[in-house]
């Protein structure tokens, strides 16, 4: 049935995924006494998906809830069994699905890894010399040894990290697992994706954030509705993805774009209302946090200014801390419409503007914004701090700063492009 090309790691061919009909128990009994249900389908949560993905590739899965991505990667792994089309994985897998999937609630930690790392294929040699490791990376402190039922959601996903990661995967499938735990905890496992990735391992991460998608990713698969509507370069069907999400309900209110999502979702500064000026005796461990926000216009000062189109600079003073034995990190920002459309961003690292920080780990970066060609309207800004390479956030203060846009004549649309006549 398969190519003896073994340089792809995963094939599919037309795989999809049909659930039975819900309905009374007397409506399935007849169903199957007259052998009805082999031709009644209640849902495809999964239709006609096909991808090859080879060896040391790295493929972003988007899409809406319900898309059909969980059950996508619930197949890859064993979990679920396809109704229909063909599959072949070539590896070892290392799954991180939903939250505490394959714990026993009544095991300890230590435990549950144990148990794990041999499932996943480790001889019972191999789990005794790793766990220590395992234990060490999760970093949960005395709780190793209590039941994971006791466990909050952080836990559970420092422990499952740990686990997967631990041995070797050739094949990692991560389904947002990262989106619950701290800053500290997120870059580091960020970091030994990334080392996965760099030793060749095949790695299929599922994520609503784009930018993160488009940081870590070669080729992404957008999933709707059960069925693929593109695969591609990362950056292609992220744009495509997210002209798909600006048409949902009229741009509804409250998506903030492309940039969206960069945070776990259980960071508790990621929306601060207050957050222009805060107040941060020292910086966090293993991670960094914005800690002012002041834009700067004519003779004007603060969190909200006017601009004539065309014509006035703006300056964007955006103050920091960083914990000290990081390596400094970047700034970024994004600009978003009334209807939360990004409009504009920008980010230190790729205008290479190295920031500057004192030993304290403090420091302030400005971005000055020329003759702003923003066209009449509102407009809010989000700032965003990242690690080094862009890749991790650290912190964002959602919708920090906001621009009174005015304009001389009838100009419409967003911004005014750089033009002349011949």
């Amino acid at each position: 049935m398969w190519s003896e090309d073994t340089a792809a790691v995963i094939e599919c061919r037309n795989l999809a995924k049909a659930y039975a009909p819900t309905g009374s128990t007397g409506q399935r009994f007849w169903q199957l006494l007259w052998g009805q249900a082999h031709r009644t389908v209640g849902r495809w949560a999964l239709d006609g998906v096909s991808f090859q993905l080879g060896r040391g590739e790295v493929l972003g899965v988007v899409g809406c809830n319900g898309a059909g991505k969980s059950t996508l990667l619930q197949m890859l792994c064993g979990t679920l069994s396809p109704t229909a089309g063909d599959m072949v994985v070539r590896g070892r897998v290392a799954a991180l699905l939903e939250l505490g999937a394959g714990f026993n609630p009544d095991f300890t930690g230590r435990e549950n890894a144990t148990l794990n790392a041999a499932l996943l294929g480790l001889t019972p040699e191999e789990v005794q010399r790793k766990l220590p490791d395992i234990v060490a990376f999760a970093d949960i402190g005395a709780f190793i040894d209590e039941p994971v039922k006791t466990y909050s959601s952080g836990m559970f996903v420092r422990l499952a990290f740990a686990v997967a990661t631990s041995v070797e995967p050739e094949i990692l499938i991560i389904d947002e697992a990262l989106s619950v735990g701290d800053g500290a905890f997120a870059r580091k496992s960020f970091e030994r994706i990334m080392d996965l990735k760099r030793g060749g391992a095949t790695i299929l991460f599922c994520s609503h954030s784009l930018y993160q998608v488009e940081a870590l990713c070669e080729r992404a698969l957008w999933l709707n509705a059960g069925r693929m509507q593109a695969i591609g370069p990362a950056a292609d069907v992220c744009a495509q993805y997210q002209a798909f999400l600006n048409g949902l309900a009229g741009l509804a209110r409250g998506h903030t774009g492309a940039m969206d999502g960069m945070l776990p979702a259980d960071a508790s500064n990621a929306s601060d209302p207050s957050g222009v000026h805060r107040q941060t005796v020292c910086a966090p461990v293993g991670g960094g946090r914005i800690t002012g926000f002041t834009l700067r216009c004519a003779q004007q000062m603060g969190a909200e200014v006017t601009v004539r189109s065309g014509l006035d600079d703006v300056a964007v003073e955006i103050s920091f801390v960083c914990d000290p034995a990081l390596p400094c990190p970047v700034l970024a920002l994004g600009i978003s419409d009334q209807n939360g459309l990004t409009v504009s961003s920008a980010l230190s690292l790729m205008d290479q503007a190295p920031l500057n920080r004192r030993p304290d780990g403090s420091g302030q970066a400005t971005l000055v914004l020329q003759r702003l060609p923003l066209l009449k309207g509102r407009y809010s800004l989000t700032p965003f701090l990242l690690s080094e390479d862009g890749l991790h956030p650290y912190d964002q203060v959602l919708h920090a700063g906001h621009l009174r846009v005015t304009q001389d004549g009838p100009l419409q649309g967003v911004v005014s492009l750089p033009r002349r006549w011949l």
